[in-house]
């Protein structure tokens, strides 16, 4: 089982920076996930506001905080030129 685990973790690469080339897929992706994101924070802010307990409201404050960090950093990762990054970008010859 521990073998099967390694394999995984192996074939599975995290990035760790952004491609400086977004695909139409790519853009998609990222639409959806800013999307979820906004949501989740809403619903914390909204959670938190609804809790009478402090150390609860306390916990769901600090996810809609890792929520609006993750939002803020693929807003960063978004704002290199896309089409400056294409004309950049090598093309096969027919």
């Amino acid at each position: 089982m521990q073998q099967t685990q390694s394999q995984t973790q192996q074939q599975t690469a995290i990035m760790q920076t952004p491609p400086n080339v977004m695909t139409v897929k790519d853009t998609l992706y990222v639409k959806d996930q800013l999307s979820w994101l906004i949501l989740a924070m809403k619903k914390c802010r909204h959670f938190a506001n609804e809790c009478s307990d402090p150390e609860i409201k306390q916990a769901i404050d600090k996810a809609g905080q890792m929520h609006e960090r993750h939002y803020k950093l693929l807003l960063k990762h978004l704002q290199n030129n896309n089409d400056a990054q294409m004309q950049q970008v090598p093309q096969q010859q027919h």
